[in-house]
């Protein structure tokens, strides 16, 4: 096994503007990332199996509800520290960041910002302990860029609800305890519901043969006439913007994990190409291959101070949809192009599990459609600069 060598660019002296708490949940996220993750993820994702074992070494960096308060059982951190902690994660595997992510954003935010007190202490620390774990259900079969048409549904019963639908491309879904479920009411409004593993026809068959976060559970959520309690209702937010809140804060923290993935494939590209030898000097020493690298590090470099200001803005209540959505679009294409250029860079070796930017690659595949695809994010920045409604 290699060892993790890896060193986190920081070109702008961006660390100048963190906090020594900010620097401490970074690098304990990046210490747990060396020690726990790297060893294994190769393996895993050759395997395709998601690494059940680092669920508590996530419980204990403080990755499960990074935001929530301490009263609930999170940690109580600023949303700069969630976003590092999702760098630090991704920087390992999108696809184990991405179980954090959902676990966090879609599951824990949810229920603190919507459910009502009893719903939050019944379920949220257990969830940042990771003594249970969560999914999302709202893409379906037939709805994901629009998920506004929704077919999923439940009718009240008198002393409960009856659930009915589908969902896929449910990330955790295989082994959730907890899924909060978004459904449309017999008037056609979207509510969110807390369905438990156990409730009679409720199943999550998972997701094979995927080329992408191959070290990721991903599966359906199934209902057919799910008995839910009436009790399991968030009532503190409807209507579409309920879960289009929780896509807010899922999509900054991706904003932040592509960083990650793109820090490890140019620190990956840049070591290989002062320790390759071709034509009697280092691949490094030529031309195109400065330029691959002076490249990557510009963008990686202007990706770092777009999140660190969204970060601020967050911290301030005053970031906009429309200002997640263009540092998710833009920081994930930029990671993208960055794990192709560093592949080319190694050459053959670039696609081997010897090193980990095909596996980043690949993940990063996911990364640009899930939580909005990259063509759904620009039409949201084209709606908000021209005020003309291009989804309709």
């Amino acid at each position: 096994m290699k060892p993790d060598l890896f060193q986190a660019p920081d070109y702008y002296n961006l660390d100048e503007l963190l906090t020594d708490e900010h620097k401490l949940v970074r690098d304990a996220a990046r210490d747990w990332v060396k020690r726990d993750v790297s060893p294994i993820i190769e393996d895993y994702a050759q395997k395709a199996e998601f690494p059940n074992q680092i669920i508590g070494g996530l419980a204990e960096i403080g990755a499960f509800g990074p935001y929530i308060p301490e009263e609930y059982g999170g940690a109580g951190l600023d949303q700069i520290s969630y976003g590092l902690i999702m760098q630090e994660i991704e920087r390992g595997d999108s696809g184990v960041r991405s179980t954090a992510s959902v676990q966090s954003s879609l599951v824990m935010y949810p229920i603190w910002k919507y459910g009502n007190e009893e719903q939050r202490k019944k379920y949220l620390p257990k969830l940042a302990s990771g003594e249970w774990m969560g999914c999302f259900g709202l893409t379906e079969p037939d709805h994901g860029s629009n998920p506004g048409g929704m077919v999923t549904n439940f009718k009240d019963m008198g002393d409960h609800y009856l659930l009915n639908g589908a969902k896929m491309w449910i990330s955790n879904a295989p082994f959730a305890q907890v899924a909060v479920v978004w459904a449309k009411n017999e008037e056609g409004r979207i509510h969110g519901l807390i369905v438990e593993r156990g409730m009679e026809g409720f199943s999550t068959p998972e997701t094979h043969n995927k080329w992408s976060l191959r070290a990721s559970a991903t599966g359906e959520l199934i209902f057919d006439n799910v008995k839910v309690p009436k009790e399991n209702l968030l009532p503190n937010k409807s209507g579409l913007g309920a879960p289009l809140g929780c896509l807010d804060s899922a999509r900054y923290g991706i904003a932040w994990g592509a960083i990650g993935a793109a820090m490890d494939c140019y620190d990956t590209a840049l070591r290989y190409s002062k320790e390759r030898k071709q034509f009697g000097k280092p691949i490094g020493q030529f031309q195109l291959q400065q330029k691959k690298l002076a490249e990557m590090i510009t963008e990686i470099t202007k990706a770092q101070l777009l999140t660190w200001r969204l970060g601020v803005l967050r911290n301030e209540g005053k970031a906009t949809s429309a200002q997640i959505s263009m540092a998710k679009r833009n920081n994930v294409d930029m990671a993208i192009n960055i794990a192709r250029e560093a592949r080319q860079m190694l050459g053959g070796m670039g696609i081997t599990g010897e090193y980990s930017i095909m596996r980043h690659s690949m993940n990063l595949e996911s990364v640009i459609t899930y939580e909005g695809t990259h063509d759904i994010h620009l039409l949201i920045t084209g709606l908000d600069v021209t005020g003309l409604n291009a989804f309709k």
